[in-house]
């Protein structure tokens, strides 16, 4: 019974940090609007610089906006059609 509880309680501390950790990495927001091909999607990312953020956020945008590898690649090099930060 001991070996369970100092397993749980092992565990959630793991968890704990691990969150904490994850959380203070994350600390730029961005949203980016992309237009490609006559449409436009906007789509947020959380990351831990200012250019990780925009390019997920891009490249989420470029999801719904290309069909197919070739298209998702000249999305994501498209230049956002708006761009806003929170540092």
């Amino acid at each position: 019974m001991a070996r369970v509880v100092t397993g749980i309680v092992l565990g959630v501390a793991f968890f704990s940090v691990l969150v904490m950790a994850l959380m203070k990495e994350a600390q730029v927001e961005c949203e980016v609007c992309v237009e490609f091909n006559g449409a436009s999607a906007c789509r947020t990312s959380i990351a831990s610089s200012r250019e990780r953020a925009i390019r997920g956020a891009t490249s989420a945008a470029c999801v719904v906006l290309s069909a197919g590898v070739t298209a998702g690649i000249q999305c994501d090099n498209t230049p956002p059609a708006s761009l806003h930060c929170n540092d």
